[in-house]
């Protein structure tokens, strides 16, 4: 990350956490810039097609993964965005990383759903859902804050609070590092090309 303005996106990204999150944002974000803990791990879910995928399934990729909801307005659609466009600049060494997102909304998220919108940001997208204790457990795993705020009435009148960080995965499943939410298509190709020589026998 460079400069001051990454440092802004990273806090805005915390700062909805809140007082609600059990770690502060300083105590997240120690976790995330210096690995004071395991971040990522085993996950269980189903993909767009309705197929079963784990976290094994994309052993020897590198991953880039992101957490967020389809009603989300605003960031996740421009982080989405991101992706896809580092994936067309990095061209056929893009097959070597595999993009995931992740809903943190499975009420509304279904695999139907998740079908017409993943599309809509990069042909390899791959969008997952599940149940909400396998959700949870995910997002645990990577550190990920997000709740449920109801803003109407109705039942179906809520938006989902979250972090919105871009988990970068080696090809051995391991944390490597996040992008900012904001971060440009251009930064992640620059990070990312260096990752992509076959790993060394």
């Amino acid at each position: 990350m460079r400069g001051a303005r990454a440092w802004l996106c990273v806090m805005l990204a915390l700062a909805c956490a809140g007082a609600a999150q059990a770690r502060s944002a300083a105590e997240t974000m120690d976790i995330l810039m210096w690995n004071r803990e395991p971040v990522g791990g085993p996950f269980e879910l189903i993909d767009q097609t309705g197929t079963p995928r784990s976290d094994r399934d994309f052993l020897g990729r590198l991953m880039l993964i992101y957490f967020g909801f389809t009603y989300c307005p605003d960031v996740c659609p421009t982080d989405l965005m991101a992706i896809g466009q580092a994936l067309e600049q990095l061209g056929p060494d893009a097959d070597a990383v595999q993009p995931v997102f992740i809903t943190l909304d499975p009420e509304r998220d279904t695999v139907a759903h998740l079908a017409e919108y993943v599309p809509l940001f990069h042909p390899r997208l791959l969008g997952l859902t599940g149940s909400p204790a396998a959700i949870e457990a995910a997002a645990e795993a990577y550190k990920v804050y997000f709740a449920k705020v109801s803003i109407g009435k109705e039942a179906g009148d809520y938006t989902v609070d979250h972090t919105s960080f871009i988990y970068l995965m080696d090809r051995d499943g391991k944390y490597l590092g996040f992008f900012p939410p904001g971060t440009s298509a251009e930064r992640m190709v620059e990070i990312i090309r260096p990752r992509l020589a076959p790993p060394s026998r």
